[in-house]
């Protein structure tokens, strides 16, 4: 079947409808869904618990499948997926073949893909005991990450950051098993450093390394002893990456907070994945020149300052590392600007309660808040202690309903009534600004898909044809609003780094609902 390409008037609306319709039945086998039960996301009420978060959190893993590089393997569960990127790297001879897409686009980043890794390990490291039969999972889509970072470091002192022209990338709207813009790769090495992203994966790497340390230590050393190696390039060679390869990962991941707190978060992995007293005395010496005390409230894959405050308050709180005393302080200020009301409060919230940081991806933020707001309060139960702000007091309690109301939102309890994940209850986006999701799978359409044609379908109002089930979207405006438009990627498009800290939080509230 041809692709409709050039079309005017109304009856062209009805005609890719009719179209999308035909490769969706293809592609996932069955008619388009309007209820939940396709999905299997009746919301079973444990424990008086409104959403199924066993369910969302199965999703929130499959989700990483989808967004998978290379040479898919034989229980893929993403079935309208195929390979792609089989020559990653061939054009300085190395092999990148792997990874993950970052995003909606078909170019690997390397530097969201290693915070990405480093968050899902800290799911897992923290919850991964309550995930039951999504842990193994969970470590299949980690080790999906790890294999290609190590890949990506095997050569002393140089980190390959990036597959794929980002600019001509953007320029076309095809499937990744098309693509067919250059694979140009980019590599930070001595001459152009790049202490952020190398801190960055020398953390996904030791963070990783914990998971694998009982189920598989021969690959867990092997992790460790890269990241080692890594954060001692990081440290050695200074500079941001985006410094010497502005044109190639601006605008699109640039380092816009430096790299100080990178090497402050990398230290820390290095340090509980170690224990080894040198990096231990390293955050010691340089926590302040890093940026330990910078009152920034804001965690993602450019800023790690809050998670570093966080996972370091572990290290005095539940271990007794006196010596890291001063982050309890410095994660309570984190922890104090996001509590509504609380004094020192300075983060904004939409009139229907959703965390509310940039328009531009906001559920990134929401995610990764909620993961560090778990977190903090399971550290500060182990403590028996609580989060002072100014004169007022806050128990881990009421962190962890914070949590479950952002948690809530984003699974329907919003003015819209609509889930923000694929595929999770019975309203969400269905035009998700993400290639594969919205063309013709490869079993519907063997025929490839030029550069340009996608763009008739990008444009075009018909729901997408594939399923990307467990991609959360960038989510509402400050108002709360929702176009699911598919050419709106500051709302429509899904990350990785959005579902990365989600697992850990939706690992925790199904089991204390008791659905795992």
């Amino acid at each position: 079947m041809a692709l409709l390409l050039v079309c005017s008037s109304s009856s062209y609306a009805l005609r890719v409808t009719i179209f999308l319709s035909f490769f969706f039945f293809l592609c996932n086998g069955f008619s388009y869904p309007t209820t939940s039960s396709l999905f299997n996301t009746h919301h079973h009420r444990h424990h008086l618990a409104k959403h199924n978060y066993k369910d969302a959190l199965t999703k929130s893993i499959l989700f990483f499948e989808g967004q998978r590089s290379g040479k898919l393997p034989s229980n893929q569960r993403m079935s309208w997926r195929r390979d792609s990127g089989l020559s990653d790297g061939s054009a300085l001879h190395v092999d990148l073949v792997g990874g993950y897409y970052d995003a909606g686009d078909n170019i690997k980043f390397g530097f969201p893909m290693a915070f990405t890794t480093t968050m899902l390990s800290w799911s897992v490291i923290e919850f991964g005991g309550l995930m039951k039969s999504e842990l193994q999972n969970a470590k299949i889509a980690i080790r999906w990450a790890t294999d290609y970072l190590l890949k990506a470091t095997s050569q002393p002192d140089t980190i390959y950051v990036q597959v794929g022209d980002a600019n001509k990338d953007h320029s076309c709207w095809e499937r990744p098993e098309d693509m067919d813009t250059v694979r140009s790769v980019f590599k930070v090495d001595k001459n152009t450093p790049g202490s952020d992203v190398a801190a960055e994966t020398a953390a996904a790497l030791a963070a990783a390394a914990i998971v694998f340390r009982k189920s598989d230590p021969s690959y867990s050393k092997v992790l460790l002893k890269r990241a080692i190696s890594v954060f001692a390039f990081a440290d050695k060679y200074r500079g941001t990456y985006s410094a010497g390869l502005k044109p190639d990962v601006c605008p699109f991941y640039c380092s816009y907070s430096g790299y100080q707190d990178e090497l402050l978060w990398g230290a820390a992995w290095l340090q509980k994945a170690t224990k080894n007293l040198k990096y231990l005395n390293y955050i010691k010496i340089n926590g302040q020149i890093l940026g330990a005390a910078e009152y920034d409230n804001t965690f993602g894959w450019d800023n790690k300052h809050a998670g570093a405050r966080i996972l370091l308050t572990k290290a005095f709180l539940v271990q007794n590392v006196k010596t890291l005393h001063e982050y309890k302080g410095h994660a309570d200020n984190f922890i104090c600007s996001v509590i509504p009301g609380a004094p020192f409060s300075s983060t904004q919230y939409t009139p229907g309660g959703l965390l509310f940081k940039m328009a531009d991806a906001n559920m990134q933020y929401v995610t990764s808040t909620s993961f560090l707001l778990l977190t903090y309060a399971k550290y500060l139960t182990s403590a028996k202690t609580v989060v002072h702000c100014g004169g007022s007091v806050y128990t881990p309690g009421r962190l962890r309903s914070i949590a479950k109301r952002q948690v809530d939102y984003l699974l329907g309890d919003n003015p819209l009534r609509m889930s923000y994940m694929v595929g999770y209850g019975p309203k969400f986006p269905r035009r998700i600004h993400h290639r594969g999701s919205s063309l013709p799978c490869v079993a519907s359409h063997p025929a490839k898909i030029q550069c340009h044609q996608g763009f008739a379908i990008m444009n075009s109002q018909s729901p997408n044809p594939n399923f990307l089930v467990g991609a959360v979207v960038g989510g509402p405006d400050q108002h709360d609003r929702f176009p699911d438009e598919r050419s709106d990627y500051e709302q429509s498009e899904p990350a990785t780094y959005i579902n990365s800290p989600l697992v850990g939080a939706l690992a925790y509230f199904a089991h204390a609902y008791g659905q795992l």
